[in-house]
């Protein structure tokens, strides 16, 4: 299913030329490149590059939304209720009209691979990404085996590791970093309609972590320790404080992995350039479509994805994206502050929006969809005093 039409000229050293190139393969370029061919831009000629065809589960996406969906039919799962569970307040919320959902990652490279073999104008070209150049009529890339390629813009969403860089004097850098089991039981334990948002029923150790559960049935679920910090942890470490919480807090004795996940997602305010040059626009994680404070980016991909091609329609060019409003990025740094240099204080400033304001409005900030009015009252309800030193530290000292 992946091998389609793909560019098999690895060794000519010929200029090929697109309309536009979307360097990177997944999450970012594919949801660009199917809002383009739902578009009136369904006949440019684009090539989608990438280093291998992803024929492997590696990752899962959620998000929460009111409304229908472009990638609903690869969606795995939505539940309707989320749980909080601290050590002093537990509740259970109805999300309506909300849903949250979950896409697995091979469901999202199959569906979009299905789709791009049936457009005729659309590439897949495997390679290593050697070089990008922007010149004066468009961008260029050079791969490794010598392909070539041209278009009339180029969108970058290949953010390498080792190359990612912060200023840490002037801004946090934290990482969310997790590792998951998707396990089966024999008996019923999970409540299938509803997912746990947070479990802070875990040691913290000063950083913040807790537990997080997507149920499938009343007999199988993913469940995942996660942590907000600087450095990461052994496999063995993960594994025990997953094992510990299965067996301990949710007094599960007998289960099988069936899966697992691993992963870990940057954290910073620091500002990421849009703009690549002229005719190149970074975009998912490189393009900073992370939020900073939450690690959420697929719901922020769509959004970004679609003021793209509606800025391509509108003007031939694709920079005439919105801005969220700064106070967004102003409360993300405050958090980061608290995360990074008090991070035992989590589980009270979530424990504090989650017991005094409405779900929704919770699930709106985190969307950054809310008025600055709602921001005011959610704002009221956390723990004042870390915050307001967090906000001196940003304007007098610094990180």
């Amino acid at each position: 299913m992946f091998d389609g039409r793909v560019r098999a000229a690895y060794i000519s050293a010929t200029m090929e030329r697109y309309d536009y190139l979307l360097a990177g393969g997944g999450a970012a370029g594919l949801s660009l490149a199917y809002h383009m061919l739902h578009s009136g831009l369904r006949d440019c000629r684009i090539a989608i590059i990438d280093k291998d065809p992803k024929r492997s589960n590696d990752r899962t996406w959620c998000f929460w939304t009111d409304r229908r969906f472009v990638f609903d039919s690869v969606i795995r799962k939505r539940w309707n209720r989320m749980e909080f569970v601290g050590t002093t307040y537990r509740d259970s919320y109805d999300l309506a009209p909300y849903q949250y959902r979950m896409i697995p990652g091979i469901e999202l490279y199959t569906a979009m691979h299905d789709i791009i073999e049936r457009s005729p104008n659309v590439e897949f070209v495997h390679g290593v990404v050697e070089e990008i150049h922007d010149t004066t009529d468009g961008a260029e890339v050079k791969l490794e085996n010598g392909t070539r390629l041209k278009g009339a813009y180029l969108f970058d969403s290949l953010l390498i590791p080792e190359r990612f860089q912060v200023d840490t004097k002037r801004y946090h850098f934290i990482k969310q970093h997790f590792k998951g089991w998707f396990i089966e039981t024999d008996l019923d334990c999970f409540e299938p309609d509803s997912i746990r948002f947070f479990d802070f029923r875990v040691p913290q150790y000063g950083v913040m972590r807790f537990v997080y559960i997507l149920p499938f049935s009343a007999r199988s679920a993913l469940v995942e320790y996660t942590l907000f910090s600087a450095e990461l942890l052994s496999r063995d470490e993960y594994e025990r404080e997953l094992r510990d919480y299965i067996e301990n807090v949710l007094g599960i004795h007998t289960y099988r992995i069936v899966e697992e996940e691993q992963g870990v997602i940057p954290m910073t305010d620091q500002t990421f350039r849009r703009r690549g040059g002229r005719h190149i626009l970074y975009t998912g994680t490189k393009g900073g479509r992370v939020k900073a404070s939450s690690g959420f980016a697929f719901h922020r991909i769509q959004h970004d994805s679609a003021a793209i091609v509606a800025s391509l329609e509108r003007y031939s060019h694709p920079f005439a994206l919105p801005r969220a409003p700064r106070r967004y990025r102003l409360l993300d740094a405050m958090l980061l502050q608290i995360l990074y240099r008090r991070g035992q204080l989590s589980e009270e400033v979530f424990t504090r929006l989650f017991k005094h304001n409405p779900v929704h409005r919770v699930l709106r900030f985190l969307n950054e969809e809310t008025s600055l009015a709602e921001d005011l009252r959610l704002m009221a309800t956390v723990p004042w005093w870390p915050f307001i030193r967090a906000f001196f530290r940003l304007k007098t000292l610094g990180p």
